[in-house]
């Protein structure tokens, strides 16, 4: 795919992109997809500074392609955290959950390609406007936290692609080789994906999770806590609290204290099912088993090209 944007944009072979994900994408998982010709991306959001440098030091050391850093601009030490993703020499950094306008410019200073991710057209429009290289456009469906909207994915893209002029990356439900064409004809010029890559012997989340995540159902994922962060997870007792909260149409403080602290880790690292906040998205129904991510990216192009030759048929 020489004449991609994206591929050309990052210096990858193919144009598919492994989301950063919290508790599920450290240096293991980034090189992985990276050494199979995606980008891999470490994700920074369940990481203390010195930890995220360590990671990206392994990373260094286990690939040498391409990969780069997910940062939720939420992050109570943003500072520090850009501060070593500069001092390390990532190349690439993928902004979400905050103001494009903050970090763009200053990482662009120090030769870093910037790539904010959106859920809504508002919101890719003032990216652009901050400059950066490209969009990720993420649909409802996708796992973890999330837009209020509810604006599906093959909604949101062409929606998306109509306004702007930079490369569209496209996520949310994409899981697949035939999911990857059908986002590309929508305009897309490469997918994110998430949840799929949870369920590799890369992912650094707990064993137990990734299990849930393949023995997952259509319906089993909802969306929910949108007065507080949107998030999809999967159905458990934390989701039936949360239900029976509901019923007495909590305040905000009563969510949050319900919440509480550290529970996607309690969930997605530490393997409480019960407990824990299961983050994962609608596609995990058609995650049947556990493989390692370089086979994932093979499949995916497999049958991206099966797909891209059938459609010419038509």
């Amino acid at each position: 795919m020489k004449n991609n944007r994206i591929t050309k944009l990052f210096n990858i072979e193919y144009p598919i992109i492994q989301a950063g994900m919290i508790w599920a994408s450290g240096w293991k998982l980034a090189s992985a997809v990276s050494n199979a010709g995606g980008l891999g991306i470490i994700g920074s959001g369940s990481m203390y500074p010195e930890v995220l440098r360590e990671h990206i030091q392994k990373c260094k050391k286990a690939t040498n392609k391409a990969f780069g850093v997910n940062v939720p601009m939420l992050y109570p030490q943003i500072e520090k955290i850009m501060e070593i993703i500069i001092e390390e020499e990532v190349k690439i950094v993928f902004t979400s959950a905050g103001n494009p306008k903050t970090w763009t410019s200053h990482l662009q200073n120090h030769g870093i390609k910037v790539v904010h991710v959106v859920s809504s057209l508002k919101f890719a429009l003032k990216s652009e406007e901050a400059g950066v290289d490209a969009v990720v456009a993420e649909g409802f469906e996708a796992g973890g936290h999330n837009g209020r909207d509810e604006t599906t994915t093959f909604t949101l893209i062409p929606m998306v692609k109509e306004k702007i002029k930079i490369p569209l990356i496209a996520a949310g439900g994409i899981a697949t080789g035939r999911g990857m064409l059908a986002a590309m004809v929508l305009g897309a010029d490469a997918v994110q994906v998430g949840s799929r890559f949870v369920a590799t012997p890369e992912a650094s989340s707990h064993q137990k999770f990734k299990e849930k995540v393949v023995a997952a159902q259509e319906g089993d994922t909802i969306l929910t806590l949108k007065e507080l962060a949107p998030v999809r997870l999967i159905k458990n007792k934390f989701y039936e609290d949360i239900l029976k909260l509901y019923t007495q149409t909590p305040t905000k403080d009563e969510l949050i204290k319900l919440l509480g602290r550290a529970r996607a880790k309690k969930g997605m690292f530490e393997g409480d099912l019960e407990e824990g906040e299961l983050e994962i998205g609608q596609i995990s129904g058609l995650i049947h088993e556990i493989k390692p991510a370089a086979e994932i990216v093979k499949e995916m192009m497999e049958e991206f090209e099966i797909a891209r030759k059938e459609m010419v048929q038509f």
